[in-house]
């Protein structure tokens, strides 16, 4: 079955498909030639993901998944959230973020911190959603070169590396991506 991925982020376009079973084929919004923005105007992640599959379903009439995360950093009072993305001003602009984010943690102690997904899909009959989080903590310096976005500064709960020092393998076994998107894939088998 095709199913439309309804983000620019060609990262996790990768993710996902190396978290999907080989029989459910991905398309990317760039492989379906849509290069528009979609404004992510919701205050929730649950409101922009689904505002970014009832976009591109609406468009194309096909089956969509989208999903947004968020950072939320418990001394932050869960910033940056739902604005993870365009933190520090420029959406995508994922050393700026990182930065900003390193700044306001400074003198800190305590580096609790969870990534949050909310997966939505939408087909011609029903809509669901589905969510994956990871705890963790952020800690003071970036390590790694894998993963993207706030991966080089998150270790997750249970480990002694970042995302950003795991392989796209290994973090797809335990990312709050992979928990989001395996609840979906365990739908869609059903």
């Amino acid at each position: 079955m095709k199913i439309i991925f309804a983000t620019a982020n060609e990262n996790k376009v990768k993710e996902v498909r190396e978290i999907l079973p080989k029989h459910i084929e991905i398309v990317s919004l760039k492989e379906m030639g849509y290069t528009d923005d979609i404004e992510e105007t919701g205050k929730t992640l649950e409101e922009n993901s689904l505002l970014k599959a009832q976009t591109i379903f609406d468009i194309y009439k096909l089956p969509v998944l989208a999903e947004d995360t968020g950072l939320e950093v418990e001394a932050l009072n869960g910033a940056p959230g739902v604005y993870s993305a365009r933190y520090a001003g420029a959406h995508g602009n994922s050393e700026e973020n990182m930065l900003l984010l390193l700044k306001n943690m400074e003198g800190q102690k305590n580096r609790a911190a969870q990534f949050r997904t909310v997966a939505t899909f939408i087909t011609e009959n029903a809509s669901n959603i589905y969510s994956g989080v990871v705890k963790g903590s952020i800690i003071e310096k970036k390590k790694g070169n894998e993963g993207f976005g706030y991966d080089p500064i998150f270790i997750p709960a249970g480990f002694s590396t970042t995302f950003a020092e795991m392989s796209n393998k290994e973090k797809s076994l335990v990312s709050h991506r992979a928990i989001a998107i395996g609840k979906f894939a365990k739908y869609f088998e059903q």
